[in-house]
């Protein structure tokens, strides 16, 4: 590769495209690599043949290597790797369909991601490559360990081969991994809805919905559902609301999901469903219903004991939130780690659960401790209201770590953040044994354990939803947890949109906590504003 200037490495990419036409960035000036590391991700593209691009930030721009059948973590295979255009960083998440008859036509989904290192670390990348020999590390959320780019001869072919280290896995084949990191589509589902991650329903769509008397097979996104007791309440209207039926959750569900499926697909879901409504009693449901559309994505648990549940429903497209609220599922309460590998989550949960003496002015209080900490930490996260009376903070996480490792790092946070106002909590386990205080609980970091998805609905009256916040909004005076509903949370997407969303995928590391305690100290007197 050149180590010409960055815009200069770009000329090859763009002389190749219109961009016009395609829907590829054109990409900004190259700039130097971002501070903290460097960023790597692998596209799976279906052009005239399937390929897998992998791609590494270094001198500003991606350079780029088409894989043919793709990377893998087996340590005894050799895989080629053609050295083709360095492209722009904005290339990092493109996702979605090139057209016929432009260069690279068909359909792309980011496949991997993460950060990468050379090795050793004090290796120049651009001289390495130019040189022919690469050895790096990768982070990501398939892709782990150490790898090494070996040119063949003097051309663009190359040899990409996985070191024998403990990540290496005997027999590892990427097809069996089919899904997007980012949005969690395969490429039929991409390649289906090239527009938008996710389509909602169309007019045509919701006026059939509209028609179906009380209940009917229902065509959305190409998909058949069969509905039933469509004008059945299920949640009590609030103040001078009208009630609001099946129907309405139904429409709810379904155009919400480009902002809810995010959250959902790839993982498997718990569903909390009120068949008699949400003023009714409630009950758990994981495993899948032996009536369910054999559209309707599936999980196996190969690791399920005997009589526990092994097959589990995937949300991961518009019909699905459809059938989820058919069987009146209310919550959908999603794993924190994707079924690429159940054992390492995605998220680090800090979930402030208030006690029966605990006004939102304490949550509120706690939520900006968590703040405090998590900026000095230098940690992206955001707060959630969580519908009810609580506050949730999500932390993207580098699928590195075990559910164990999580939770004890959660709760050291959550203890040095409680230390700072304990009269507000308690570390009790019972709730009747903690004197109507809130729980810092962090035990919600277990593969058993899961909290309410974004967006879900909660069952209270005019069905209010847990919605993602910017930081600066926990210091609104009009803040409240239930404040947005089904029916009003339009204006609020409009304004605001999706705060939490831009950090889905993103692999931070935990750092240590050890100093932790004394910057929330030194932060307490303007988070308890």
């Amino acid at each position: 590769m050149s180590t010409a200037g960055a815009a200069d490495r770009l000329a090859s990419y763009r002389s190749k495209r219109d961009f016009a036409a395609t829907r590829e960035p054109r990409g900004a000036t190259a700039a130097p690599d971002a501070e903290g590391g460097r960023r790597f991700v692998v596209q799976r593209h279906r052009a005239s043949r399937l390929h897998y691009d992998l791609r590494l930030e270094m001198g500003g721009v991606l350079a780029s290597w088409a894989v043919p059948k793709g990377p893998t973590l087996d340590a005894s295979v050799r895989r080629l790797a053609v050295h083709v255009e360095d492209h722009p960083l904005e290339y990092f998440d493109f996702e979605g369909v090139i057209d016929r008859g432009l260069y690279g036509a068909g359909d792309v989904i980011v496949w991997d991601w993460g950060t990468w290192q050379a090795h050793p670390p004090d290796t120049d990348p651009l001289d390495a490559v130019e040189r022919g020999e690469l050895h790096f590390d990768l982070d990501g959320t398939k892709l782990q360990g150490r790898f090494v780019l070996h040119r063949r001869g003097g051309g663009d072919q190359w040899i990409l081969v996985h070191k024998h280290d403990d990540a290496a896995v005997g027999g590892w084949d990427p097809e069996q991994h089919p899904t997007s990191v980012k949005s969690g589509r395969t490429n039929d589902e991409g390649a289906a809805n090239p527009d938008e991650e996710w389509l909602a329903p169309t007019e045509a769509e919701l006026e059939a919905l509209d028609d179906l008397g009380d209940g009917g097979t229902w065509r959305v996104g190409g998909d058949a559902v069969r509905l039933s007791n469509l004008d059945k309440v299920l949640f009590p209207g609030r103040d001078a609301d009208d009630p609001i039926t099946k129907r309405d959750f139904v429409r709810y569900m379904t155009t919400i999901g480009p902002h809810l499926l995010p959250y959902l697909s790839g993982r498997p879901v718990n569903r909390h469903r009120f068949p008699d409504g949400a003023a009714g009693d409630g009950f758990w449901a994981k495993a899948v219903p032996a009536n369910a559309p054999n559209w309707v994505t599936r999980w196996h648990d190969p690791a399920a004991r005997a009589g526990r549940t092994s097959d589990y429903i995937v949300a991961d497209r518009i019909a699905t939130l459809a059938y989820l609220a058919n069987e009146a599922a209310i919550e959908l309460h999603p794993w924190t780690a994707r079924i690429e590998d159940v054992t390492r989550p995605t998220w680090a949960l800090c979930d402030i659960d208030p006690g029966e003496a605990s006004s939102f002015d304490d949550v509120l209080v706690l939520a900006r401790l968590h703040r405090v900490a998590l900026e000095r930490l230098g940690l992206e996260a955001r707060p959630k209201v969580t519908g009810k009376r609580g506050v949730q903070i999500w932390i993207p996480i580098a699928p590195r770590y075990s559910f164990d490792e999580t939770r004890d790092w959660v709760e050291a946070l959550s203890r040095a953040v409680g230390a700072v106002v304990p009269e507000l909590v308690s570390w009790a386990w019972r709730v009747s044994d903690r004197a109507g205080l809130a729980r810092l609980d962090y035990t919600q970091n277990s593969p058993s354990h899961t909290l309410v998805a974004p967006f879900s609905a909660r069952p209270s009256p005019g069905a209010p939803v847990s919605v993602p916040l910017e930081w600066n909004e926990l210091d609104d005076p009009e803040l409240h947890p239930d404040a947005w509903t089904i029916r009003a949370l339009d204006d609020r997407l409009a304004d605001v949109g999706d705060p939490l969303r831009p950090l889905i995928g993103m692999p931070q590391e935990l750092p240590p906590l050890a100093p932790v305690r004394k910057r929330v100290v030194a932060g307490a007197g303007s988070a308890a504003r």
